[in-house]
């Protein structure tokens, strides 16, 4: 069984294993925001939603690239600019709303 498993991690299964895990890690995102929809009652975008984006388009970006597929790599690319985007609005408002606390104290 362990002489099948390695002749089978051939280069490009390892790459097919680096777009499954890309894409699980880019479908979570789903979950994670109906979860957090459900415990709110209302439908939210939870910030490990642009983490979970950002990941696996980091990963599917990679195996896109490995695949020469240039519909792929610009779809991923530039949804990676939004989720950078979304993450640095989060962090910014966070910023200005602990300044604004602590300029309340």
């Amino acid at each position: 069984m362990t002489s099948h498993a390695v002749a089978w991690m051939t280069l490009e299964h390892m790459w097919l294993v680096v777009g499954f895990l890309g894409q699980g890690l880019f479908a979570s995102r789903f979950i994670l925001q109906w979860f957090k929809s459900e415990m709110e009652g209302r439908s939210v975008i939870p910030v490990n939603f642009w983490y979970c984006s950002l990941g696996g388009g980091i990963v599917l970006l990679a195996y896109a690239v490995h695949k020469l597929d240039p519909v792929f790599i610009l779809g991923q690319a530039s949804g990676l600019v939004v989720y950078s985007r979304n993450l640095y609005l989060i962090f910014r408002e966070r910023a200005a709303l602990k300044r604004a606390a602590e300029s309340a104290v």
